[in-house]
């Protein structure tokens, strides 16, 4: 063209944009090419200045019509912009130009989600794979596995996969996906077949080794697990998630100790979390060294100082030395984030009786039975300790309601019994321990254990001689 000045295709992207602007206002100095437009176009969709790129596409569409590559561009900036019927008409005539082209195929797939017409997209991509092959088939693999996931067609996400570890075994994001997928449809055999396959092939592969200590472990078999994220381990000795699932197939084990190796390891590795602190504590707890147990718990709640739980597991370490003050100090923080919470109040209250304290422990009881009306063991916590109290007719009035919340249990009615017999209602609450005792003998161990000055009444020991006799015949 005589006269124009033809830019080099390396120039800088401000002369190309000059030279699209000179154009773009008619005043027809210069000259783009098509990879020219190619930038230009890139350039505004970067900048997400969507009307700028698509303008570029239409010139350069103009120019240039037989170019697939920009009518392909030209069909992502109109899915960009939601005229999926308009960027499907021009993908036809991309195709026309360019079978070969995967975005053509990809854009396809991603109007037709838009429009809620999975079952064309699938189908479309299924066809696909066998045009394309080696990274183009893979990328489309990828494609369909994304497309069943939004179809919530997750036993054919694992199918894609395992298809792209076929033809691709050393393939990094399948061997990260495969791994979950394994877990959430159960595939664990499959999967150990398939990552001992590729593990035969290239036996220094640490995901491999990884994913098939995984499956090992969705099957409960630990010491196969262990094995092979060892052998994960052995090949990348800074693979921390190796580590922390060794851990955990490790505490299946009640290997607590070398648990607790594996878990240090991966502090030192990766970024502390309230979660790994909370492992190592339980290791600790269950090996009896509570002290430990609660140094790491107590670091736990610097990293998640909200967290409930964590707080109420330094007070179970407490209650389990009998160290029921120091264990009240933490439930009284658990409270503060989660007042209403049964089991907290529920705890609270039990350390409370042991300090002796049952007035106080009363108020936590009664949030409990409050919070959880049906649980029968707050219900018989908040009786009892009324009953001990001397309480005698507010433990009355509980039984009522514990029957009225949580139904007609068989041990409301030993403690209704020891309530009347306690406040001189003696025939009464004969005759009550007597129907529960031929109705309910195991219960009757709980009903000495809470009233054992009841044997003072020569009735009692009688009922309980007689009910001896009948479990001898």
């Amino acid at each position: 063209m005589t006269g124009e000045s033809r830019l080099p295709e390396n120039d800088d992207i401000q002369n190309l944009l000059q030279v699209f602007e000179r154009l773009r206002a008619g005043r027809g100095s210069g000259f783009l090419s098509e990879e020219s437009f190619e930038r230009i176009i890139d350039h505004f969709d970067d900048q997400n200045a969507l009307p700028k790129a698509l303008e570029a596409a239409e010139m350069g569409i103009l120019q240039f019509p037989y170019s697939s590559v920009l009518l392909v561009k030209k069909a992502d900036l109109l899915i960009a912009s939601r005229q999926y019927k308009k960027a499907l008409s021009l993908l036809d005539k991309a195709e026309i130009l360019d079978r070969n082209d995967m975005d053509i195929c990809i854009l396809r797939t991603d109007a037709y989600l838009a429009l809620d017409m999975q079952d064309r997209a699938v189908a479309l991509l299924e066809d696909a794979i066998h045009q394309f092959e080696g990274y183009e088939r893979i990328e489309l693999l990828f494609e369909l596995a994304d497309v069943y996931d939004d179809y919530e067609a997750f036993e054919k996400i694992f199918d894609c996969l395992k298809l792209v570890l076929e033809y691709d075994p050393n393939n990094e994001e399948a061997l990260y996906k495969i791994c979950f997928w394994t877990d959430f449809t159960g595939r664990s055999e499959e999967s150990i077949r398939l990552h001992l396959k590729i593990i035969e092939q290239f036996p220094y592969n640490d995901l491999a080794w990884f994913n098939l200590a995984a499956a090992y472990q969705g099957l409960r078999l630990f010491e196969k697990s262990i094995d092979a994220y060892q052998y994960a381990i052995a090949i990348n000795e800074k693979f921390d998630f190796a580590y922390r699932n060794m851990a955990d197939a490790m505490m299946r084990l009640h290997r607590y100790k070398e648990a607790i190796e594996s878990l240090e390891k991966v502090i030192e590795l990766a970024r502390p979390e309230d979660l790994i602190y909370q492992a190592i504590g339980y290791c600790y707890e269950k090996i009896k060294n509570y002290g430990q147990a609660r140094y790491y718990y107590r670091k736990a709640s610097h990293l998640n100082p909200d967290d409930a739980k964590i707080y109420l597991k330094v007070a179970g370490t407490y209650i389990k030395e009998s160290k029921h003050a120091q264990a009240i100090r933490y439930l009284d923080t658990a409270l503060h984030i989660k007042r209403l919470d049964p089991d907290f109040n529920l705890i609270m209250g039990e350390c409370l009786v042991k300090v002796g304290k049952p007035k106080e422990a009363v108020h936590y009881f009664i949030a409990a039975v409050q919070a959880r009306p049906k649980n029968i063991k707050s219900w018989e916590a908040l009786i009892s300790t009324l009953f001990l109290s001397d309480q005698f007719k507010e433990a009355q009035k509980h039984v009522e309601m514990a029957r009225a919340k949580a139904g007609d249990k068989p041990m409301f009615k030993y403690y209704e019994s020891a309530v009347m017999l306690s406040i001189g209602k003696v025939k009464a609450g004969l005759e009550l321990l007597e129907s529960s005792i031929e109705a309910y003998p195991r219960l009757l161990k709980k009903f000495l254990k809470l009233f054992p000055s009841s044997v003072k009444f020569p009735q009692v020991v009688e009922l309980i001689l007689k009910n001896k006799r009948r479990k001898r015949i």
